[in-house]
């Protein structure tokens, strides 16, 4: 599952849903990569991949550590 950027789907639709994934199958179990991280690797912006990560921070999914990243909630 990638980044799909000719589809009709938000590329921030599609980054949280590759991240939900991650955590749901225990690729990610700790800190997510920064949001220059996720937008280098899959070739979004950084609003993309903020949105994205509000996006599961809304969820209760991830909680963001100031100074730190973004965390998966319960960690």
């Amino acid at each position: 599952m990638g980044i799909d950027h000719e589809s009709s789907t938000p590329l921030y639709v599609q980054l949280a849903a590759l991240l939900r994934a991650q955590i749901g199958d225990g690729t990610i179990v700790k800190r997510l990569p920064s949001v220059k991280t996720l937008s280098q690797e899959h070739g979004v912006s950084h609003i993309t991949a903020e949105r994205a990560l509000t996006t599961l921070k809304d969820e209760g999914l991830i909680t963001p550590v100031i100074g730190k990243g973004y965390y998966v909630a319960g960690t």
